[in-house]
């Protein structure tokens, strides 16, 4: 069989236009003739021709309006009432036509999570799309509203209202802020932390012991990067017992809970008592009398202010098999709501790691003195580094094609908003990876309890998949406006990309984020080529344990370009990481043109270990106290991490270059510019007045 590209450009036209004929389409023009004494040049050869089209098909509108009926049939003049009797009608046409299903204003209350499967995607080369009414706002909620409140303790100033038996949600929303769960802070000298739990050695703090519901209470500690929580199991005069296997993860490996990097700075919370119902904007619910209780604000009239109590931990999975993805779906102009994952109040508690992945289950073999042995990682913790789980997205999107949110509200969410192609267990559909041609355009993530978009897992089978299908590919985050997130779990990242290929951000605003705004890659080299020297040590031994393996191929992490974002307000409780961060071998990948500020003290480019073959180039960085870190792991030499990366032609008015940018790291520190104050030149100024997002085009 002859292939087209030996065809002449005559030959091909010809070809398109005996097809244009069969498809009774109108001749195409002929392409016009070169002079003999060029080569062909194909773009402009081509540039002169106009393709004629089919006709767009007219879409099947289906209409759904709070106010319609299950039983009318979906017309805009009798409207389905709810979006899961609006599948069941998209599913019998979505074969034949392409589909719109228009949602009016008003809210949709879920009672389970919305499910979306291959059966809810176009089929053969169809559409289907969710969207918005011209003018409607409409809303997917997981969460109930709460009335009827009542003054309950004047003398406190607390509120009451009635909650159904049972619902112990770890969010609440009032006024549409999120509201902060009762709790207090202590200093971490007040108590010695035993591998079993606390022992109180301040007598002012003793009175937690005589607390009710014991159980209920959470401890969190925030440290050098990790947000870590456990559950008390009961408390016994200076003896706080917590519950395991909970407690203990959260003992070994970096930053640990009862030895913090962040030293002194380390901070220490108990959470989830009446008792501490002190400040306003604060809340405390018991499950057992269904009674939830709220301080106010100053100014909020409960009579007057909305509260909405999650019933729901996620609220939508979008997700079908390797063998049949969900394909062509759309969503357009809804608003994603009220959502809680509860994970942290059992008895695994959240052992944190970073930004979202967290340390579960029982450790075989576990150190016997953990706070001694295995606070600067042990071979028990690396056992279990290729284990880790992440954290549930509210709305989940896995084995799946060409899936795009534009123009979405994610907001006032119990978690990380919105996940794609992460590992099975953090998908409702027990079905992770898979996520390819996956678009968020143009949509808003605010007011949420974690980061707004988690990119790729984090096993084997997400840095180097078994089967082409289960990769995630060329994702595109783009024009997104994220602020005010990662209020509760605080080391989160704004966007986090882990392990995928041809990913793409660009033109987003993050801002308001205690950690980092946007972060690359996972792993830290030791799935890269060759593996990572530093972790052949004795103290890591991370590939004698069973499982953790030397690749002699590359992961699937390659080609990311992160460019023209305005990343600002970040790192504002955390010290380590990067306004923009990126970890491992990342082949073509580009951070360019991004404009970084209002991070006082902190980091603003951070290639941390592994990470190789990154051109950082163009990026402006305003107040920094390091402007650009490479972490090259001296303690390690001769072993080299961090390699082949090249910083051009950036600028910065502020902040020290860190790490080793030399001949044996091949690291190139080229052209870039100390600019006084704001006295940015015109190159400067161009990158930052055109990043963040873009101004909208005409449609």
């Amino acid at each position: 069989m002859k292939s087209y590209l030996a065809l002449s450009s005559a030959a091909i036209v010809l070809l398109i236009a005996a097809s244009a004929a069969a498809r009774q389409l109108p001749p195409l023009p002929a392409i016009p003739a070169m002079p003999s004494a060029e080569a062909p040049d194909s773009h402009k050869a081509f540039s002169a021709i106009s393709l004629p089209t089919a006709p767009a098909a007219t879409p099947v509108v289906i209409h759904v309006s709070p106010q319609g009926a299950d039983t009318g049939d979906g017309s805009s003049a009798h409207p389905f009432h709810s979006i899961e009797r609006a599948q069941q009608a998209v599913r019998r046409l979505n074969g034949s036509h392409d589909v719109t299903v228009s949602l009016a204003d008003g809210v949709y209350r879920l009672t389970t999570p919305l499910r979306f499967t291959a059966a809810d995607g176009g089929q053969g080369g169809h559409i289907v799309r969710w969207q918005a009414a011209d003018g409607a706002r409409p809303i997917v909620s997981g969460g109930m509203a709460v009335t009827g409140w009542a003054l309950s303790d004047q003398a406190r100033g607390l509120w009451v209202a009635n909650v159904p038996r049972g619902l112990d949600a770890r969010h609440l929303w009032v006024g549409d802020q999120m509201a902060q769960r009762a709790q207090v802070e202590a200093p971490r000298s007040a108590f010695a932390f035993t591998a079993t739990g606390m022992t109180i050695v301040d007598p002012a703090w003793r009175f937690l012991a005589d607390l009710p519901d014991a159980s209920r209470i959470e401890v969190e500690n925030t440290g050098f990067f990790t947000d870590r929580r456990a559950m008390v199991e009961r408390m016994e005069g200076d003896t706080i017992r917590m519950q395991q296997p909970g407690w203990r993860n959260n003992l070994i490996g970096y930053d640990t809970l009862a030895r913090t990097l962040a030293g002194e700075k380390g901070r220490l919370f108990f959470i989830n008592s009446l008792a501490f119902l002190r400040e306003p904007g604060q809340w405390f619910v018991d499950p057992a009398a269904g009674k939830l209780y709220y301080k106010p604000r100053a100014g909020e009239d409960m009579a007057r202010t909305e509260a909405v109590l999650p019933r729901l931990e996620t609220l939508a999975s979008i997700s079908g098999s390797y063998d049949r993805p969900v394909t062509d779906l759309q969503f357009s102009g809804i608003a994603f709501r009220h959502s809680s994952w509860l994970g942290p109040s059992s008895a695994e508690g959240y052992a944190s790691q970073q930004s979202g992945a967290y340390l579960a289950g029982w450790i075989p073999g576990f150190p016997e003195d953990p706070i001694r042995d295995c606070s600067w990682g042990c071979w028990a913790f690396e056992t279990m580094r290729n284990r880790w789980r992440q954290q549930p997205a509210a709305v989940q999107v896995s084995a799946a094609v060409r899936v795009t949110f534009d123009r979405v509200d994610f907001s006032h969410l119990g978690q990380i908003a919105l996940g794609v192609g992460n590992n099975p267990e953090a998908h409702d559909s027990g079905v992770g990876y898979g996520a390819a041609g996956v678009e968020v355009r143009r949509s808003t993530f605010t007011d949420l309890a974690g980061g707004a978009i988690m990119v790729g897992g984090i096993t084997p089978d997400a840095h180097h998949p078994p089967r082409p299908e289960m990769g995630v590919r060329n994702v595109v985050i783009a024009n997104n406006r994220i602020e005010n997130v990662s209020q509760d779990y605080k080391e989160q990242a704004a966007i986090l990309v882990t392990y995928a290929a041809g990913t793409i951000v660009t033109h987003n605003d993050v801002s308001r984020a205690p950690y980092d705004g946007i972060d690359i890659g996972w792993g830290w080299g030791v799935n890269d080529p060759g593996g990572s020297g530093a972790y052949r040590t004795r103290t890591r031994g991370y590939y004698d344990q069973p499982g953790n393996i030397v690749y002699d191929t590359p992961t699937i992490l390659r080609d990311t370009v992160v460019t023209g974002n305005r990343v600002h307000r970040v790192k504002t409780w955390f010290a380590d990481g990067g306004a923009i961060y990126h970890l491992s071998a990342d082949p073509g990948a580009l951070i360019a043109d991004n404009y970084i500020y209002d991070v006082p003290g902190a980091i603003g480019l951070y290639l941390d270990e592994g990470s190789r073959y990154l051109t950082v180039r163009g990026n402006v960085v305003d107040g920094a106290g390091i402007w650009l870190n490479a972490n090259t792991m001296g303690g390690y030499l001769p072993h080299r991490t961090t390699t082949d990366n090249l910083a051009i032609g950036n600028w910065y008015n502020s902040g020290r270059l860190l790490g080793a940018w030399d001949d044996y790291m091949n690291n190139r520190s080229v052209d870039n510019v100390l600019v006084r104050g704001d006295a940015w030149p015109r190159a400067a100024r161009k990158v930052i007045d055109q990043a963040g997002v873009e101004p909208s085009k005409p449609e």
